[in-house]
């Protein structure tokens, strides 16, 4: 099938043309006909499957056909994370730039000032977080009563931030008359709780089975200590070649520290986070697409909306403790029709995790271990080598013992850790909950 034989316009068949799109992918095949007709929808889909074009297309094209109602924005696109609203804000200009819609994408990190100017010369299409939006309509700068789609990008990452809150008193800002969106990349209770109170009969579509990852995505865990995941990733990214590649950590402290000893083994790095300045985030990510940088060390809300064209690889540093977070990571490659490797440091502690994660996706994960790189603490590893000659020992005298243990446990570490180090800075374990 090809896009003309969705109903869309010329203008937008040109923007999607000039892009090098040819076919459709399976999302907007099933979800562009239907927001056209004017149906609420419920999209399931994974991340890379091309639902920003799904709801963003068929959105121009029904605002352009209806009259303008002056400077008051006409649909909202409410999105978790800044990265988010700018990749979507994006693609509202691509698609819609032979129409004479206009759009601004606001959200925090930013000065509110040239936001609130924009808004005064007016617009159609508003892309924005949660927190700003509710901002702008407290200093009363923004009209929401024309609203006549709505649009919620990511609606489980929003939940899983806590923006229920938010999003109900956006909701009460809204005229009841309008066409509501809401696509997901995973379900749960609270997403059918949302959908129920928000959708109007809406059609659903799932693309994918509940709770799976890309297909083209290629999954592997390596057993590791805590200790040794720096030096294991270091040798997988300068042993493979890997020239790009986004490695997950759980919080903001800890995408800093590993930047940092990544920079010192010789590997260009950059971390986003939400403590880094929206200036900060946006160079790091320029530099990581242009191949300035090797390597962007991300926490999960940071990664939120980070679109890269052909990623081959994202690691997982540190598993998610919630298991659908898994998917929404390994989700940034494989997008688009591409191939992709996914790559999980699992040390002992974080084995509950792994099996939580394989319960999401219903299937085993395969491990597998690299020569050199144990996965037992360097304590452990010590008193396995200094038990294992016990039963020849009893005929020597102990402190002629005692010293060749010494020695052979010293040898059996260099063997595993070929750089030399027992035990790297920063292993401490992270909190469960520290905030990212």
């Amino acid at each position: 099938m090809s896009f003309a034989e969705l109903g869309l316009s010329a203008e937008l068949l040109r923007a999607v043309a000039a892009q090098g799109y040819t076919q459709p992918t399976p999302i907007q095949v099933q979800s562009i006909p239907a927001i056209l007709s004017g149906r609420d929808v419920l999209a399931g889909a994974q991340t890379g499957t091309g639902k920003t074009a799904a709801f963003t297309l068929p959105m121009l094209q029904r605002l352009s056909q209806t009259s303008d109602r002056g400077r008051l924005p006409r649909a909202l696109v409410l999105t978790p994370t800044r990265e988010l609203a700018a990749q979507v804000g994006e693609s509202v200009r691509t698609y819609g730039q032979h129409l004479p819609l206009r759009s601004m994408q606001i959200f925090g990190g930013v000065g509110m000032g040239p936001q609130t100017s924009q808004l005064r010369r007016g617009v159609d299409i508003l892309v924005a977080t949660p927190g700003r939006l509710l901002d702008h309509v407290g200093q009363g700068n923004l009209d929401l009563s024309q609203i006549e789609f709505l649009v919620l990008d990511e609606a489980d990452r929003m939940l899983d931030m806590g923006f229920i809150h938010d999003i109900r008193r956006v909701l009460k800002l809204l005229p009841k008359k309008r066409q509501n969106l809401l696509f997901s990349a995973t379900y749960s209770r609270e997403i059918e709780l949302l959908a129920t109170g928000l959708l109007q009969n809406p059609q659903r579509i799932e693309v994918a089975r509940r709770n799976t990852a890309a297909e083209l995505v290629s999954q592997l865990a390596h057993p590791i200590a805590r200790e040794h995941k720096r030096a294991l990733l270091s040798h997988l990214i300068q042993s493979g070649g890997w020239d790009q590649v986004l490695v997950f950590t759980r919080t903001k402290h800890g995408a800093n520290r590993l930047a940092q000893q990544l920079e010192r083994d010789g590997i260009t790095a950059a971390a986003i986070h939400g403590n880094k300045s929206q200036g900060a985030r946006t160079r790091a990510l320029a530099d990581f697409k242009s191949g300035a940088v090797r390597t962007l060390v991300a926490t999960d809300i940071a990664a939120r909306g980070l679109d890269i064209d052909r990623l081959p690889h994202v690691v997982n540093f540190e598993l998610p403790n919630v298991p659908e977070d898994y998917v929404h990571r390994i989700g940034r490659t494989g997008r688009a029709g591409s191939n992709g490797t996914a790559v999980s440091l699992v040390s002992p502690d974080e084995r509950g995790l792994l099996a939580g994660i394989e319960r999401v996706l219903g299937r085993r994960i395969d491990s597998q271990r690299i020569a050199g790189f144990s996965d037992l603490p360097a304590t452990a590893a010590s008193e396995s080598a200094d038990d294992e000659p016990a039963r020849n020992r009893s005929s020597q005298p102990p402190r002629k013992h005692h010293a060749r243990t010494r020695s052979d446990g010293a040898e059996r570490g260099a063997a595993q850790h070929p750089r030399g180090r027992s035990r790297q800075p920063g292993s401490a374990r992270p909190k469960p909950r520290a905030s990212v």
